[in-house]
Protein backbone atom coordinates (compact mmCIF):
# COMPACT_ATOMS: atom_id res chain seq x y z
CA UNK A 1 0.00 0.00 0.00
CA UNK A 2 0.88 3.23 -1.11
CA UNK A 3 -0.09 6.69 0.92
CA UNK A 4 0.57 10.00 0.56
CA UNK A 5 -0.12 12.01 3.62
CA UNK A 6 -1.20 15.51 3.71
CA UNK A 7 -0.53 17.91 6.68
CA UNK A 8 -2.66 21.01 5.37
CA UNK A 9 -1.61 24.69 5.73
CA UNK A 10 -1.72 27.52 3.63
CA UNK A 11 2.35 28.48 4.15
CA UNK A 12 3.34 25.33 4.56
CA UNK A 13 1.49 21.95 3.40
CA UNK A 14 2.94 18.87 4.69
CA UNK A 15 3.49 15.93 2.07
CA UNK A 16 5.04 12.12 2.73
CA UNK A 17 4.36 9.17 0.62
CA UNK A 18 4.95 5.94 2.89
CA UNK A 19 4.81 2.14 1.68
CA UNK A 20 4.02 -0.82 3.31
CA UNK A 21 1.42 -3.33 4.82
CA UNK A 22 0.62 -3.16 8.32
CA UNK A 23 2.72 -5.24 10.83
CA UNK A 24 5.93 -5.37 8.04
CA UNK A 25 8.46 -2.73 8.04
CA UNK A 26 7.48 0.53 6.54
CA UNK A 27 9.58 2.58 3.74
CA UNK A 28 9.45 6.44 2.81
CA UNK A 29 9.03 7.11 -0.83
CA UNK A 30 9.44 10.80 -0.14
CA UNK A 31 8.92 13.82 1.95
CA UNK A 32 8.50 17.34 1.54
CA UNK A 33 6.62 20.39 1.79
CA UNK A 34 4.55 22.81 -0.52
CA UNK A 35 5.14 26.64 0.50
CA UNK A 36 3.29 29.78 -0.77
CA UNK A 37 4.35 33.05 0.05
CA UNK A 38 2.61 34.77 3.11
CA UNK A 39 2.07 37.78 1.34
CA UNK A 40 -0.14 36.73 -1.61
CA UNK A 41 -3.80 36.30 -2.10
CA UNK A 42 -5.60 32.89 -0.81
CA UNK A 43 -6.83 31.93 -3.71
CA UNK A 44 -3.32 31.84 -5.64
CA UNK A 45 -1.41 30.60 -2.72
CA UNK A 46 -4.44 28.00 -3.39
CA UNK A 47 -3.53 27.14 -6.48
CA UNK A 48 -0.22 26.46 -5.54
CA UNK A 49 -0.82 24.09 -3.60
CA UNK A 50 -3.43 22.68 -5.79
CA UNK A 51 0.15 21.98 -8.13
CA UNK A 52 1.99 20.62 -5.36
CA UNK A 53 0.10 18.44 -4.37
CA UNK A 54 -0.79 17.41 -8.43
CA UNK A 55 3.28 16.92 -8.55
CA UNK A 56 3.36 14.68 -6.07
CA UNK A 57 0.51 12.33 -7.13
CA UNK A 58 1.92 12.52 -10.98
CA UNK A 59 5.55 11.88 -8.86
CA UNK A 60 4.74 9.43 -6.50
CA UNK A 61 1.66 7.61 -7.66
CA UNK A 62 -0.48 6.71 -4.07
CA UNK A 63 -3.11 4.37 -3.78
CA UNK A 64 -4.48 6.10 -0.78
CA UNK A 65 -4.09 9.72 0.33
CA UNK A 66 -4.50 10.61 4.01
CA UNK A 67 -5.44 14.26 4.80
CA UNK A 68 -5.37 15.77 8.61
CA UNK A 69 -8.98 16.21 9.81
CA UNK A 70 -9.48 20.09 10.62
CA UNK A 71 -10.39 20.78 13.88
CA UNK A 72 -11.76 23.73 15.74
CA UNK A 73 -8.69 25.90 17.05
CA UNK A 74 -9.19 29.45 18.96
CA UNK A 75 -7.76 30.92 16.22
CA UNK A 76 -10.56 31.24 12.95
CA UNK A 77 -8.23 32.30 10.50
CA UNK A 78 -5.66 29.50 11.09
CA UNK A 79 -8.05 27.21 11.36
CA UNK A 80 -9.92 28.38 7.63
CA UNK A 81 -6.36 27.99 6.24
CA UNK A 82 -6.11 24.69 6.86
CA UNK A 83 -9.12 23.81 6.00
CA UNK A 84 -8.81 25.49 2.45
CA UNK A 85 -6.00 23.57 2.03
CA UNK A 86 -7.23 20.34 3.16
CA UNK A 87 -9.72 20.51 0.72
CA UNK A 88 -7.76 20.83 -1.91
CA UNK A 89 -5.67 17.78 -1.20
CA UNK A 90 -8.92 16.30 -1.48
CA UNK A 91 -10.50 17.47 -4.84
CA UNK A 92 -6.64 16.70 -6.57
CA UNK A 93 -7.18 12.80 -4.72
CA UNK A 94 -10.88 12.86 -5.76
CA UNK A 95 -10.56 14.10 -9.30
CA UNK A 96 -8.24 10.85 -9.80
CA UNK A 97 -10.29 8.71 -7.86
CA UNK A 98 -7.80 8.08 -4.98
CA UNK A 99 -9.95 7.25 -1.67
CA UNK A 100 -9.18 9.97 0.95
CA UNK A 101 -8.97 9.39 4.58
CA UNK A 102 -9.47 11.95 6.96
CA UNK A 103 -7.48 11.38 10.59
CA UNK A 104 -7.69 13.07 13.51
CA UNK A 105 -4.29 14.74 15.02
CA UNK A 106 -4.95 13.18 18.16
CA UNK A 107 -5.71 9.83 16.39
CA UNK A 108 -2.19 10.46 14.07
CA UNK A 109 -0.62 10.78 17.25
CA UNK A 110 -1.76 7.70 19.29
CA UNK A 111 -1.36 5.79 16.53
CA UNK A 112 2.69 6.66 15.87
CA UNK A 113 3.40 7.18 19.35
CA UNK A 114 0.79 5.53 21.64
CA UNK A 115 -0.12 8.74 23.49
CA UNK A 116 -2.77 11.00 21.63
CA UNK A 117 -0.97 13.70 23.32
CA UNK A 118 2.48 13.45 21.97
CA UNK A 119 4.18 16.75 20.92
CA UNK A 120 5.91 17.06 17.79
CA UNK A 121 9.46 16.01 18.85
CA UNK A 122 7.95 12.76 20.10
CA UNK A 123 5.93 12.62 17.03
CA UNK A 124 8.86 13.70 14.71
CA UNK A 125 11.25 10.99 16.69
CA UNK A 126 8.84 8.13 16.31
CA UNK A 127 8.62 8.82 12.63
CA UNK A 128 12.34 8.72 12.47
CA UNK A 129 12.19 5.39 14.20
CA UNK A 130 9.55 3.59 12.32
CA UNK A 131 10.96 4.32 9.01
CA UNK A 132 14.36 3.63 9.93
CA UNK A 133 15.82 7.63 8.64
CA UNK A 134 18.98 9.18 9.87
CA UNK A 135 16.84 12.50 11.66
CA UNK A 136 13.81 13.55 12.10
CA UNK A 137 11.78 15.32 8.72
CA UNK A 138 12.24 19.10 8.65
CA UNK A 139 9.84 20.92 9.17
CA UNK A 140 7.73 19.13 11.55
CA UNK A 141 4.91 19.59 9.07
CA UNK A 142 6.77 16.82 6.55
CA UNK A 143 7.04 14.61 9.20
CA UNK A 144 3.63 15.21 10.34
CA UNK A 145 2.71 14.32 6.59
CA UNK A 146 4.90 10.90 7.34
CA UNK A 147 3.00 10.31 10.45
CA UNK A 148 -0.58 10.51 8.54
CA UNK A 149 0.34 8.50 6.29
CA UNK A 150 1.93 5.59 8.57
CA UNK A 151 -1.38 5.71 10.88
CA UNK A 152 -3.50 5.40 7.73
CA UNK A 153 -1.25 2.29 6.74
CA UNK A 154 -1.62 0.57 10.06
CA UNK A 155 -5.43 1.85 10.56
CA UNK A 156 -6.80 1.03 6.87
CA UNK A 157 -6.77 -2.79 7.71
CA UNK A 158 -9.66 -2.32 10.68
CA UNK A 159 -11.49 0.07 9.15
CA UNK A 160 -11.72 -1.54 5.79
CA UNK A 161 -12.95 -4.49 7.28
CA UNK A 162 -15.41 -2.85 9.67
CA UNK A 163 -16.47 -0.37 6.51
CA UNK A 164 -17.17 -3.93 4.68
CA UNK A 165 -18.88 -5.08 7.28
CA UNK A 166 -21.42 -2.05 7.46
CA UNK A 167 -21.79 -2.75 4.06
CA UNK A 168 -22.97 -6.15 4.00
CA UNK A 169 -25.41 -5.65 7.10
CA UNK A 170 -26.89 -3.11 5.50
CA UNK A 171 -27.72 -5.72 1.99
CA UNK A 172 -29.26 -8.60 4.72
CA UNK A 173 -32.77 -7.95 4.78
CA UNK A 174 -34.77 -7.09 8.23
CA UNK A 175 -37.78 -9.46 8.85
CA UNK A 176 -40.65 -6.94 9.27
CA UNK A 177 -42.66 -7.84 12.45
CA UNK A 178 -45.61 -6.94 12.67
CA UNK A 179 -47.17 -6.58 16.18
CA UNK A 180 -49.99 -8.78 17.49
CA UNK A 181 -53.58 -7.25 17.03
CA UNK A 182 -52.82 -4.73 14.03
CA UNK A 183 -53.23 -7.59 11.48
Amino acid sequence: MRVLGVDPGLTRCGVGVVEGVAGRPLRMVGVGVVRTPADADVADRLVLIERGIEQWLDEHRPEYVAVERVFSQHNVRTVMGTAQASAVAMLCAARRGLPVALHTPSEVKAAVTGSGRADKAQVGAMVTRLLRLDAPPKPADAADALALAICHIWRAPATNRLRELAVAHRRTPTPVRIPKGTR
